[in-house]
């Protein structure tokens, strides 16, 4: 557990480091229309920097807590896999029919999958949340969404 959390904590460190240093590049202050474009990728940085310095820290001085603990206990991945699996999928599906039909069928399996709830609950949540996404990115804020190949070329939107 403790080179988990060492490995875990250099690697948040590295990486809160990389947007810190990016976000240094845009403005980071306050300007007249409110906050410039480092400005939150800055702060959220400047935390993650500090967390993960106090994880690998924390890990180091308090080595004699850890005991042999493994870092997943027998049958921990289950789960893991059980988010990870349907995740990737929604993305393949995203590129290949878009991000409304891939966002209904994604939190249909996983509603019925994991959640095991009701059909009727399954179906107005997996048809309602996409269509009142479309209807909030698409056609009031103008935002486009992934459409997927086989909707462009069908003309479904």
């Amino acid at each position: 557990m403790r080179k988990a959390d060492i490995a875990c904590g250099l690697a948040l460190l590295l990486l809160g480091g990389l947007v810190l240093w990016e976000s240094l590049k845009l403005k980071i202050g306050w300007g007249l229309n409110g906050p410039e474009g480092g400005f939150f990728p800055f702060w959220l940085a400047v935390g993650l920097v500090i967390c993960s310095g106090v994880t690998v820290l924390k890990a180091f001085v308090q080595a004699s807590s850890y005991g042999d603990q493994p870092f997943v206990r027998e049958g921990g991945w289950v789960p893991v896999v059980k988010v990870a699996v349907p995740a990737f999928g929604m993305v393949a599906l995203t590129e290949a029919i878009g991000l409304y039909p891939a966002a209904a069928i994604y939190l249909a399996l996983y509603m019925r999958w994991i959640g095991r709830h009701r059909w009727i609950t399954i179906l107005l949540v997996s048809i309602l949340l996409p269509v009142a996404s479309y209807f909030i990115f698409d056609k009031w804020f103008l935002i486009p969404m992934p459409k997927g190949y086989w909707t462009v070329i069908s003309g479904l939107y």
